[in-house]
Parts: structure tokens; C-alpha cells; sequence
């Protein structure tokens, strides 16, 4: 397993090695140093022989000028290109010592290789002016871009801002940054190269999950075993949505469950009939003994907003004492009718919103969710004593104390249906007794991978959701 971290626990690791007696700009000679190994490889990978450095006036400037000395002095065609003014201390020191080629405005050559050092992880307002004009020459360079750190303008959250770099290879210096994976993070910072520099992590990380930590919740299964020792999983349906319920069923089948349950209302009985031969198909009126006996269920998939699915919410958190998944128009429920219901039940509890229905819960904008998807999901779970699943192109997971961000997808799952397969799996294998956080961390990672695949078999605008439950088996078999 791996971890990330958010810019602000970096800047206090950051500080916490300075504390500890390593001087800054040493920190900034050991960055520079990996900066130019990345920029070296890179140019002979590509069979190029020139790099243009593309420098700020603070610390990611500095890493820039360190890495354009080193690579000046080893005889290699590099220039820098900077327009600051004013200049950090150690950038200022580190700037002095270079005798390369230096542009003060844009230069006309073309270089193969173009490195972003301008901002990293310190900025904190929209880039503007000239700098703004950098950022475009660089995405407009046709050059191979290499980004220190971070692509500038990429946000805490991920997001890019108006003016932001897209690079083919971001060198993240110290330990992987959240912001690389969520949101536009993950397009815009192509490979990414962890540069160990001597700055220790000295707090928890963001969890990301990898295919042997998934792996373990796929042992082999015993051969003196039978459908009740993998738990049951109920999934309860009604409304008018009715492919949504067969979704959640046909993926929950694909999970290893024991037995998949597909409770559905009267109106929507008649059209289940036959849909999936291998779920246990009932209609139900009420809450029952039956329902209460599943290991998991999984509420609000194409039920539609309304009262009575909030008194079946209430039910369940206040009787049932198994684990329960609530989404799509459970979750919008809630929020039409209160949220206060999370804030006592008897069951462990999963939700699982994308983050319109997350805004909707914590009553913010979509735009502050988006800017803090960690933050803003971590205190709801702590609150409620939930786990919350955020989902989006890399879900945030969390339990109020754990937090992790889900590495695995594929623009294939941009579509209706999606979230009722991660439903599925994720109900599934809460019935086989795997605690919320794992069971959501698992169901996560291969939603993604079942999409990575599908996406490779068939492209990424073809598959539909009964494609990517298809893919689920091969998603397991990749582990």
C-alpha cells in the first residue's frame, strides 16, 4: 500500500525537516538533482537533446535553476526562462550560481523538453499576467512538459484552475501528493515520479489502495464451504427506475455474496421476472424478518425521492443491525428530509454519494465539495459515524479517521448505471464480512479496473454498465 498527502502536510513535513537540521536549500539541491535524472532520462527516452526550464521566483523556481545548473555543467543543451522579479531567498542563492543560457522573455527556438517550475504546491490565488502567459506557452510548446512537483495551477483539491500546465510527467518531490490523483490531477500530471529528497512523512496519508492489498480480500475459498458461509446480500428496489435494482443485483452476483436478494415493490415485480435467474427474487411491502436477516443491503438505486423511503431509512438505521448501503435517491431522501436520521442508528453505514449528492448532504456548493473532497468527507463521516464513499474519476474514501484515494478508473464509467454497479459490489462484499472501509476501498478499486478493461476491449465510448459487470470477473482475476 501506498500513501498520499495533501500540500499543507507537506509544507509541515517540509518545515519539520528544516527543524530537524536539514537546511533548506539542501532539500532544494536534492530536488534540483532529481528534477535533472527525470529531465536526462526523459531526453534520451525520446532521442532529444535540448530542455527549456520554465522558472518562478520561489522554491519551484529554485528546483528548476538547481536542475538546469546540473545539467549545464554535465555539457547538456538546457536554458531557463524566467520572469520574476522578486525571489526567494534560497531561490535567489541557487539563481546566482547558474552560468547557463537565461531568457528573460519568451525565446522564439523550440526546445524538445519543457519543465514547469513555476509554482508547485505553493500557490494560492489564480495565475495571472505573465505568468499566466507562461503557463500558455507551455501547453501551446508541443514539447514534451515535465512538471516539478505539481502542474501549475492544479489545486489542493485536484482542480485545475482557469490557467493550469498539462504535463506528460510530473517529479513530485518527497512523497506523492493527493492533488495528483483527484479530479484533474489525474489528467493533467501524466506519469508520475515520487523523487525521495529526505523529507519523511510524520503523519497518516491518504491510503492508496494497490492490486495486492484488494488481492487479500480474495483468499481462496475452502472447498468445505456452501452458500450461507458468504454471507447474504439484499438489494431493495422499487420506483420507476427499475434497471438501476438490476444492475446492483447483476453486479452483486459478480461479488462472491453467498446469496444476492432483489426485493422489489409491486409495480416493479412483473418487470424483474426473469431479469436475473440467479437472485433471489421477491416482491415486499415491508420491512420483514427476511430483509433484516441479509449480512448487507443496499438502498435508493432507481427508488425515486419520497417519504415512505424515509421511513424505510429510519427503519433500518434504528433496527438493523447488519451493514447498510445508502444511494443514489436514498441519499437524496436524506436530503430532502433530513439528514438528523444518520445521527443514531444500529448498523454500520455506508453512503455513497457523487459529489452533487454529497453537496446536498452538507448543504455546499458542488464547487467547495470539489475543492476538498477529502476534508469535506472526512468530518461528515466522523460526525455520523458513517463511511462515506465520494465517488468521482478517483473516489475518496473514509471512515472519519482513515481516509483513502481510490487509484483505479477509466472515462468508460461516465455514464448512467455506474453507481448502481459499485453498489452491487459494494453490497456484496459486505456480505461477505468485510468491514465498510475495506469493503469500499475493494469495491472502489474494481469498478475502476472492471472499467480500465472494458475500456481497453471495446474503447472507452462503448461500454455500458452491463459491460463493465461483465468485466468484474477479469477485474478480480488481474489481482
Amino acid at each position: 500500500m501506498k500513501y498520499s498527502f495533501s500540500n499543507r502536510q507537506m509544507r509541515r513535513f517540509d518545515e519539520a525537516a528544516i527543524g530537524a537540521g536539514t537546511p533548506s536549500a539542501v532539500l532544494m539541491e536534492r530536488a534540483g538533482a532529481a528534477l535533472a535524472r527525470a529531465v536526462s532520462e526523459a531526453m534520451a527516452r525520446l532521442g532529444v537533446g535540448d530542455a527549456l526550464f520554465v522558472c518562478g521566483g520561489g522554491n519551484n523556481g529554485g528546483d528548476g535553476f538547481v536542475a538546469a545548473r546540473i545539467l549545464h555543467e554535465a555539457g547538456e543543451d538546457v536554458a531557463v526562462l524566467c520572469l520574476a522579479e522578486k525571489f526567494s531567498t534560497d531561490c535567489a542563492a541557487v539563481r546566482e550560481k547558474y552560468r547557463g543560457e537565461f531568457f528573460a522573455r519568451i525565446p522564439r527556438r523550440r526546445y524538445a523538453v519543457v519543465v514547469d517550475c513555476l509554482f508547485g504546491t505553493g500557490l494560492a490565488r489564480p495565475i495571472e499576467g505573465e505568468s499566466a502567459a507562461l503557463v500558455s506557452f507551455i501547453n501551446g510548446s508541443g514539447a514534451y512538459v515535465i512538471a516539478c512537483d505539481l502542474p501549475s495551477g492544479l489545486t489542493e483539491g485536484g482542480i485545475a484552475g482557469e490557467t493550469c500546465v498539462r504535463a506528460d510527467e510530473t517529479v513530485t518531490m518527497g512523497q506523492m501528493k493527493s492533488a495528483l490523483l483527484l479530479s484533474d490531477g489525474a489528467d493533467l500530471a501524466g506519469k508520475i515520479t515520487v523523487a525521495d529528497i529526505g523529507i519523511p512523512a510524520r503523519e497518516e496519508g491518504a491510503e492508496v489502495w494497490e492490486d495486492a492489498d484488494v488481492k487479500t480480500y480474495f483468499p481462496a475459498r475452502r472447498s468445505n464451504s456452501h452458500k450461507g458461509s458468504y454471507g447474504a446480500a439484499c438489494i431493495l428496489a422499487g420506483g420507476a427506475y427499475s434497471g438501476a435494482a438490476f444492475l446492483a443485483a447483476g453486479a452483486c452476483l459478480k461479488s462472491g455474496a453467498g446469496y444476492t436478494k432483489l426485493c422489489v415493490t409491486g409495480e416493479l415485480y412483473p418487470h424483474a421476472i426473469g431479469k436475473l435467474p440467479a437472485a433471489i427474487l421477491r416482491e415486499y411491502k415491508a420491512l420483514d424478518g427476511d430483509i433484516f436477516a441479509s449480512d448487507a443491503i443496499a438502498v435508493g438505486m432507481g427508488s425515486g425521492v419520497s417519504e415512505q423511503l424515509y421511513v424505510y431509512i429510519a427503519e433500518l438505521l434504528a433496527n438493523y443491525t447488519g451493514t447498510l448501503i445508502l444511494d443514489a435517491d436514498a441519499l437524496n431522501t436524506l436530503s430532502a428530509y433530513g439528514t438528523e436520521l444518520l445521527s443514531k442508528h444500529a448498523c454500520r453505514v455506508v453512503l455513497t454519494p457523487h459529489p452533487k449528492e454529497f453537496s446536498r448532504l452538507v448543504e455546499r456548493p458542488v464547487k467547495e465539495v470539489l475543492a476538498d473532497p477529502v476534508g469535506m468527507a472526512k468530518e461528515f463521516a466522523a460526525r455520523y459515524r458513517v463511511t462515506v464513499l465520494l465517488k468521482n474519476n478517483r473516489s475518496v474514501i473514509t471512515d472519519g479517521a482513515r481516509v483513502a484515494i481510490n487509484p483505479t478508473g477509466s472515462p468508460s464509467l461516465a455514464k448512467g448505471g455506474s453507481g448502481d454497479v459499485l453498489s452491487g459490489i459494494l453490497v456484496g462484499t459486505c456480505a461477505r464480512g468485510v468491514a465498510p472501509f475495506e469493503a469500499a476501498c475493494v469495491a472502489s478499486y474494481l469498478l475502476g479496473r472492471a472499467g480500465e478493461i472494458a475500456a481497453r476491449e471495446m474503447g472507452e465510448y462503448a461500454p455500458d454498465p452491463t459491460d463493465i459487470i461483465a468485466c468484474i470477473a477479469k477485474a478480480q482475476q488481474s489481482l
